[in-house]
């Protein structure tokens, strides 16, 4: 069963106004959070045990406590750029509920004692851009941005800035040097961007869904929040639920929920004659689950890292029997070779190597040589670059070629055969 937390009123056509949102209580959150301290927030959401929901899973609270203490001007910022293949939960959000994020980034704001924070939106998100254009407005002529919020001595400012489509610009550095005019590309870290990012500056970058989950946190505290989902991962976590099943969408679950009843019984299960073959869990960048694997598999940080995979960004991909595998690596990895920045050599040269020889085994004119080749080239790859794409990349490929290497010799077997057939039938010619 969906636990609608964050989803609850999403339903409701209204719920994407201020009208509407002020029906169901919007704003009165942000009213409460304006009485308590800033730092009672902050210790709020560490208790809470919430983790970034954007794919890394790091402590909330622990990252804004990171934060100088100091009355140097500091900067919140909202990753919006959501270009993980497999995920639109970030969408719908901003869709159905653009005050709920609005009123979460400025108790957000408050609690890091922020005076200006930023949407960073993906280009191609243009309903959900024009939405949150119209909702910042709204909230401008409601007193609720700008000068002593709610009559309180707490100011801030909110603007939208519009991406241009490049999946780089999801990692946080690199949507700060996007923000900053400069090409995106991330940055060495340290310095951190909570010591250092935007202008210089501290700065927190926080995904969509990790802001809006703040608000029940500060409504209910932090150990109502933590009676849902497990000990270690608590709370709700929207999966992006697609690919080979009956009833793709978004579903609200808690931490832990089994994978299994995500796809058979939210799902609706597989198209009538095919059975299911394996699931991506988190995302296209996350190592792949075999259909055993995904048996006894519940969709939480632990869990599926014991698996030797990853929630990531909870982007749930369904692929059934009728797929070809090495077919759906080749595609995933010419999507990396295609986002790539270009700025580190193993990024750069590893995923175009890796999208050059997935095609070679696709084309059926792969030897036992490039097997070998492929696994070394992503090793390699791992950890050695500024960002996580280069991993993101090579992680799929090692999982895909390891868990289903008897598709990769069935097309070795074939093209082997053909050309012994080829070499035979030019004799007799």
């Amino acid at each position: 069963m969906e636990h609608k937390l964050l989803t609850e009123h999403y339903h409701r056509k209204s719920y994407s106004t201020l009208e509407g949102y002020k029906e169901r209580g919007g704003y009165q959150t942000l009213r409460h959070a304006l009485l308590k301290k800033p730092q009672e927030i902050v210790e709020e959401v560490k208790l809470s045990g919430l983790r970034g929901r954007g794919g890394a899973g790091f402590p909330t609270g622990v990252k804004w406590s990171f934060l100088p203490n100091n009355k140097e001007d500091r900067y919140l910022l909202c990753n919006a750029d959501e270009g993980e293949p497999g995920t639109f939960k970030d969408r719908m959000i901003m869709e159905k509920a653009p005050h709920q994020l609005i009123e979460a980034m400025l108790i957000s704001a408050y609690a890091i004692q922020a005076k200006k924070s930023y949407i960073y939106i993906r280009g191609e998100y243009q309903k959900a851009y024009l939405l949150l254009l119209k909702a910042l407005e709204e909230a401008r002529i409601e007193g609720l941005i700008g000068k002593n919020i709610l009559d309180s001595s707490f100011s801030h400012e909110m603007d939208i800035y519009l991406g241009a489509g490049a999946y780089i610009c999801g990692e946080e550095t690199g949507m700060i040097s996007s923000l900053e005019g400069k090409k995106g590309q991330p940055k060495l870290k340290p310095p951190f961007p909570a010591v250092q990012g935007y202008l210089g500056k501290p700065t927190i970058v926080n995904n969509v869904e990790t802001l809006v989950a703040v608000i029940p946190i500060v409504k209910q505290g932090a150990k109502a929040y933590r009676q849902i989902g497990t000990e270690r991962s608590p709370g709700t976590k929207i999966f992006s639920l697609s690919g080979d099943v009956l009833n793709p969408g978004n579903y609200e679950l808690p931490l832990g929920y089994s994978l299994m009843d995500l796809i058979y019984d939210l799902g609706g299960g597989m198209r009538a004659g095919h059975s299911l073959k394996a699931v991506i869990p988190g995302g296209s960048s996350v190592p792949i689950l075999t259909a055993k694997e995904a048996e006894r598999t519940r969709l939480d940080y632990e869990s599926l890292n014991e698996l030797g995979t990853f929630l990531g960004s909870g982007g749930v991909i369904v692929l059934d029997d009728s797929r070809d595998m090495m077919d759906i690596l080749s595609i995933i990895l010419d999507f990396y070779h295609h986002e790539s920045c270009g700025q580190c050599t193993p990024c750069r040269e590893g995923t175009g190597w890796l999208s050059k020889l997935l095609k070679k085994v696709c084309k059926g004119m792969s030897s036992q040589r490039d097997w070998i080749l492929i696994q070394k080239i992503a090793e390699n790859m791992q950890g050695r670059t500024i960002c996580a794409l280069s991993d993101a990349a090579a992680m799929p490929a090692i999982s895909f070629m390891k868990k289903f290497r008897n598709e990769f010799e069935q097309c070795l077997y074939e093209n082997t055969n053909s050309s012994v057939k080829g070499v035979k039938e030019s004799k007799h010619a």
